[in-house]
């Protein structure tokens, strides 16, 4: 017992000091202040130089340059004088010299089948006379395309209500569901232990050891030697021996872990408003997405296209000094060059754009900081939307009597204080986390480059550095999340917080791993449940297995009926994905609030435990009653 006490105060001393009792604490703090200032200030200017950024892309850049081709004059095919005539006849295919652009053909998708280059002489056509397109026909595009459309919403419809319905039940079979998972997986442990055993018996009696192969880069001949199979009969067995273990003896923590996920459930009903909360999220994402996309696009095409003046004849060497854009101005202006002595010239031909000038010499710059940008406001927005959620769900532990004491308004009232005073830690810990990821794009766009090269020492610390920074970036994901938890309820700055969430949950590491592997592996199931029964339905469905005699809801036929099924399937994904990460956010909160609530409180009538009555009977602990007078 004694031993017990004095590891339980060297973890105390190790990772802080536990939480100690305030009478004036009732659930996130309201009287706070700003935090991280400096870090706001930079992100601030930052956003301001983005803005910016993005207003000279605007200025500058022309996307219909790698929307439309252009022909000898420098002028648009398909829009313009030359609207009606979308594609580009080359006259002289064998003396192709001047680059265009290659990205006209993949994003028009209707031009001729030729090189992409602008070559002596070339003109916009209103027919292709390479070859023909087959379309379809209009009377039946738009009935088929707005019945897919239709059947489409629906499929994405029934996500939502199946993951709605998911998490709502829960509340009632969430220990049952655990407990299956676990039966679940251990009897799949157990059949593969079974399967590699027999594997491994058959192939002792035939002789068929490693010695018959040798050493082959074909790994499935690996499969036909008794060694293989050995090996992962050990493993599993281990894993088995392990797994069994835990349930014996961490079966406690996992009731708890259980207790948590209904509570999560309880806490949702009662604050439905956070299930909307993620749709904020994904149309800031989209915003975030469509900028990067648009100030890309418009920085790749920003520079003015300059223009030639092409001759005729290319031996005559007086056509070289009225090459350039002045000369190109002045057919177009007389029609012909005013010099009788030069018949060479023709007409102005594009052929580059200008590099010239501090803003066209700084493009590849501006790109990086694009993507940077990008970056940091894609994990801003997820941050904050972690934050807000986890302020709501504080809001609703700390509530003493539930749901009377539960805020009206817990899922505003967070989201204003959120953007009122954190900005700056939100910034703060997206930024670090933007690092890291900047770090893992070098190392993927070295690891591309080195491919093809023979050094395997590099391969080998290439790859290492890429397993590492692959590890940061998640422990950063787990440490940033636990720490907005911290920010949502106390209001300090990220540092603080983070150390704080980080000390906590190493006072209690073990009820962390079990929570944590407890609820994946039940939202895990939840997310094959939505997006596995609507693939499948949606399969039959486009197939026309499923006999439906309305022809509204009739399935339209396709010759392809896959990519309907795909786009199902991902919407499906994206949709349990949206609802699942505010559940798990939740469990996470309450767990934090559930940690803090066993070390603040004892249970007396002074310090009353504030978790629920299925925590309390799991712990043995129980709030003592006044005493009657």
């Amino acid at each position: 017992m004694a031993g017990k006490k004095r590891e339980g105060k060297e973890a105390t001393d190790q990772y802080g000091e536990k939480s100690q009792y305030d009478p004036s604490f009732h659930g996130p703090i309201q009287k706070r202040s700003c935090t991280d200032i400096i870090c706001c200030v930079i992100f601030g200017v930052f956003l301001t130089g983005y803005m910016i950024i993005g207003l000279l892309a605007w200025l500058y850049g022309d996307p219909r340059q790698v929307i439309y081709p252009r022909n000898s004059t420098g002028s648009y095919c398909g829009i313009g004088d030359n609207r009606g005539k979308p594609y580009l006849l080359y006259f002289n295919l064998m003396q192709c010299v001047v680059e265009a652009n290659p990205l006209a053909i993949a994003m028009k998708g209707l031009q001729c089948p030729t090189p992409q280059v602008s070559c002596s002489v070339c003109v916009c056509v209103c027919v292709c006379v390479f070859y023909k397109q087959n379309r379809w026909r209009r009377k039946s595009h738009h009935p088929i395309l707005s019945l897919l459309c239709s059947s489409l919403s629906r499929g994405l419809l029934l996500a939502m209500l199946l993951s709605l319905l998911f998490l709502l039940l829960l509340r009632y079979v969430a220990g049952i569901l655990v407990w299956i998972l676990i039966v679940g997986l251990v009897s799949i442990i157990a059949y593969g232990i079974y399967h590699c055993y027999t594997e491994y018996d058959m192939l002792k009696k035939k002789g068929a050891t490693i010695q018959t192969i040798g050493l082959t880069a074909k790994w499935s001949s690996y499969g036909s030697v008794k060694e293989t199979w050995m090996v992962a009969l050990i493993v599993l067995c281990v894993a088995e021996a392990i797994l069994l273990l835990s349930l014996v003896f961490l079966r406690n923590r996992i009731f708890i872990a259980i207790a948590l996920i209904k509570e999560a459930s309880h806490a949702i009903g009662h604050m439905m408003s956070t299930l909307i909360y993620p749709l904020l999220t994904f149309i800031l994402i989209v915003i975030c997405v469509a900028y990067w996309g648009m100030t890309a696009l418009y920085l790749a095409t920003s520079g003015e296209p300059l223009f030639r003046v092409a001759p005729t004849n290319h031996s005559d060497p007086g056509c070289e000094k009225y090459r350039g854009n002045e000369s190109c101005n002045m057919v177009h202006k007389f029609g012909t060059f005013p010099s009788s002595s030069l018949p060479c010239i023709t007409e102005c031909i594009f052929y580059r754009y200008n590099d010239e000038g501090l803003y066209q010499r700084n493009l590849f710059n501006l790109q990086i900081y694009n993507i940077v940008g990008f970056l940091w406001c894609i994990n801003f927005v997820i941050a904050l939307g972690q934050c807000v959620l986890a302020g709501a769900f504080a809001s609703y532990y700390w509530a003493f009597n539930k749901p009377q004491d539960i805020p009206a308004c817990a899922l505003p009232s967070s989201f204003l204080r959120t953007l009122r005073f954190h900005i700056g830690s939100l910034a703060f810990g997206s930024l670090i986390l933007t690092i890291v990821q900047l770090i893992r794009i070098v190392l993927e766009y070295l690891d591309h480059k080195l491919k093809d090269s023979g050094n395997p020492v590099a391969k080998f610390f290439l790859c290492c550095l890429k397993c590492c920074f692959w590890c940061l970036e998640k422990f950063l994901k787990f440490l940033n999340r636990n720490a907005y938890i911290m920010i949502a309820i106390y209001g300090k700055n990220f540092c603080v917080s983070a150390k704080n969430a980080f000390n906590l949950l190493m006072r209690n590491v073990m009820r962390v791993t079990i929570l944590d592997k407890v609820t994946d592996l039940l939202l895990l199931f939840g997310k094959l449940l939505v997006v596995g029964g609507i693939g499948t339905l949606s399969f039959f469905f486009f197939t026309r297995r499923i006999p439906i005699e309305n022809p509204k809801f009739k399935s339209p036929v396709l010759n392809y009926y896959w990519l309907p099924i795909l786009t199902v399937v991902v919407g499906s994904y994206l949709i349990a994905q949206g609802f699942f990460s505010v559940y798990n956010m939740c469990v996470d909160t309450l767990f934090l609030c559930f940690l803090e609530d066993l070390e603040r409180n004892d249970g007396s009538q002074e310090k009353p435990y504030y978790m629920s009555k299925s925590l309390m009977k799991i712990l043995n602990k129980k709030n003592k009653k006044a005493k009657d007078k």
